[in-house]
């Protein structure tokens, strides 16, 4: 399982090389990919500024409204996935673009209504459309891997009975890998991995122990935090091999099966 992030646009070719090669060696891999940054970019064509909302933690997210998850959805679907499965074919695979939604293999539960402060002004938010997944159909992957075929997933997920909701792209893998009982899942980003010091990209975490998981969360913010949580349950849930790595090396998955970034581990070495 190779999550490919957003936030790296056209830096993937070196990924797309890497996945041929491990198909060529009778490797079976399933890409997931985030839109995040693509999803800001068409937001503000579309004149929709990308908005976000912020919990009484802290914690910060993006506010998906009816037009927020409208141009999410075009930006994942219509712009990160087609350019993704294009390279990947252009490297000699035989791609295809999954969401979620496609037969209902990732469904969700929309988010209840909670109190954050949005633009500003603390309220009570009741048409945010995000998720958090619920159930993880791995069927129709299975089947697309037993085709020969490269499945390409991404958000969104499904709730039955509301529609399309958007769910974190770095849990929809760590989910859809334990699904698949994955041997590996390796998340690329556009940084080295977990930094002790994010201004600083040699400051690299090399080991995670999954005992200490909790301590460098606390450590950890924003996005690095969602990545970090989700690869780390991934990695106790059973996913033997799981690494956060940077996605912008010539050769970024098969130097992340080498050893760089953050590989998680069990105990201390």
């Amino acid at each position: 399982m190779i999550k490919v992030g957003g936030s790296l646009g056209a830096e993937m070719t070196g990924a797309c090389a890497d996945i041929a090669e491990l198909a060529e060696q009778g490797g079976e891999v399933v890409v997931v990919h985030g839109g995040g940054t693509e999803a800001d970019r068409l937001a503000a064509e579309l004149d929709r500024p990308t908005r976000t909302m912020t919990a009484p933690n802290g914690r910060h997210s993006r506010y998906t409204d009816a037009p927020a998850l409208d141009a999410l959805a075009m930006a994942m679907l219509g712009r990160v996935k087609p350019a993704l499965v294009t390279a990947l074919t252009g490297a000699g695979l035989r791609a295809v673009g999954l969401s979620g939604i496609d037969g209902s293999q990732v469904t969700a539960r929309r988010t209840p209504p909670a109190r954050a402060v949005v633009d500003g002004v603390e309220q009570v938010v009741r048409d945010d459309f995000s998720g958090r997944i619920h159930q993880v159909d791995p069927d129709l992957v299975l089947t697309l891997l037993g085709g020969g075929y490269v499945p390409v997933v991404s958000p969104p997920a499904l709730d039955p009975a509301l529609g399309m909701l958007n769910v974190d792209a770095d849990r929809f893998a760590a989910r859809l890998s334990l699904a698949l009982a994955a041997d590996w899942l390796i998340i690329l980003s556009n940084v080295p991995g977990l930094l002790r010091d994010p201004a600083d990209p040699t400051s690299l975490v090399t080991e995670v122990p999954c005992e200490e998981l909790s301590r460098y969360l606390d450590g950890a913010g924003g996005r690095m935090k969602v990545k970090l949580q989700s690869a780390g349950e991934a990695f106790v849930a059973g996913v033997p091999h799981v690494v956060l790595a940077d996605g912008r090396l010539d050769s970024p998955v098969l130097a992340a099966r080498a050893g760089a970034g953050t590989t998680f581990v069990r105990g201390t070495r």
